[in-house]
């Protein structure tokens, strides 16, 4: 009986042990070790037979077991040590600084300036001379039709430099043209012209060398200059009365031009000189105009020169003055009257 009861309380104890043991691996996993039920240490089961050897690969090479991280995964290795300071000049928050993208300028080529306005030549006598050629420039589409023209002037004067300027003209245009004969006239002329429009022609052509020098192989579109200040400001530069700025009636006295934009031939047949009022006849010996002032009563006069339709005058040129007593005569500088 005693045995009995000895096998029964040996069954209950068993029979307890297994519960226990299927609730803990068959539990949700909320029990621990201290009944506190707040997710600490889990309860597992021991290795079972053979789990001791590590495992082995196809060709029998034994590895070691994973480690198990302490963030509870199990594969690379956290990172541990000492952290990396950031870049200079950076923060850790700071994104980083993207490079900067290439970007392509396109810059606009400035076209060079082209010939001031004239005036405009008359050209009177119908004969080509480097003031009307000039002219025939003033729009860089006629530089081909202008280019024939120059060889029907005169060697002198502007016709080198005029020839330079038509060339480098079609040039820069794409057009044909001569670079290396606009270089050769424009050294030729290094005083800068014989005009007012052969020195504005001068600058020009220097210009257009210049961006050829800056820029070859680049082909421009030129334009028509549209105003601004004219190439010539014709006008009587100074008249010459002997230095003492008085002259007698008879004598001859010089009107010197500046800033001729004609072919000082052209005066004669189509212009004229006045002195006080009184038209007077005139030669020319190119800028400088020779004529004998005229009766006069004494006192400051004016002398005014007329071409086309353009007239200058200088106010009180010189001073008339009656000619001395027993003076020669300033005409025909024979001896004093006894």
């Amino acid at each position: 009986m005693a045995v009995s009861l000895g096998m029964r309380i040996s069954g209950l104890l068993v029979a307890g042990a297994v519960a226990v043991a299927a609730a803990a691996f068959t539990g949700d996993g909320r029990g621990t070790a201290d009944g506190r039920g707040d997710g600490g240490t889990v309860v597992t089961a021991g290795p079972t037979a053979g789990a001791a050897r590590p495992p082995t690969d196809p060709a029998g090479n034994s590895s070691a077991p994973p480690k198990q991280r302490p963030d509870g995964h199990i594969g690379a290795p956290a990172v541990t040590g000492t952290p990396v300071p950031p870049p200079v000049g950076r923060t850790p928050s700071d994104p980083p600084t993207p490079s900067p993208s290439p970007s392509v300028s396109r810059k606009v080529l400035e076209v060079p300036g082209w010939l001031p306005p004239g005036p405009a030549s008359p050209d009177a006598d119908g004969v080509p001379d480097p003031a009307s050629v000039y002219d025939l420039l003033s729009d860089p589409a006629d530089c081909r039709a202008t280019l024939g023209v120059i060889p029907r002037l005169a060697a002198d004067g502007d016709r080198a430099l005029l020839r330079g300027l038509a060339s480098a003209c079609l040039a820069v245009q794409g057009e044909g043209g001569d670079w290396a004969q606009a270089v050769r006239d424009h050294a030729a002329s290094a005083g800068g012209g014989d005009s007012c429009k052969g020195r504005a022609a001068h600058a020009v052509l220097g210009g257009l060398l210049d961006f050829h020098r800056r820029h070859p192989g680049v082909s421009v579109r030129l334009k028509p200059a549209s105003g601004g200040t004219p190439a010539c400001g014709y006008r009587i530069a100074r008249v010459d009365t002997g230095g003492d700025g008085t002259a007698v009636p008879g004598e001859a006295i010089g009107i010197e031009q500046a800033d001729m934009y004609f072919d000082p031939a052209e005066l004669l047949r189509s212009g004229g000189v006045s002195i006080g009022g009184q038209e007077v006849p005139v030669r020319t010996d190119r800028g400088v105009l020779s004529v004998v002032v005229p009766a006069l009563a004494p006192g400051p006069v004016d002398v005014a020169v007329r071409y086309g339709g353009t007239e200058v005058r200088l106010p009180m040129a010189f001073t008339v003055v009656l000619p001395e007593p027993n003076a020669p005569d300033e005409a025909t500088d024979g001896p004093a009257t006894p």
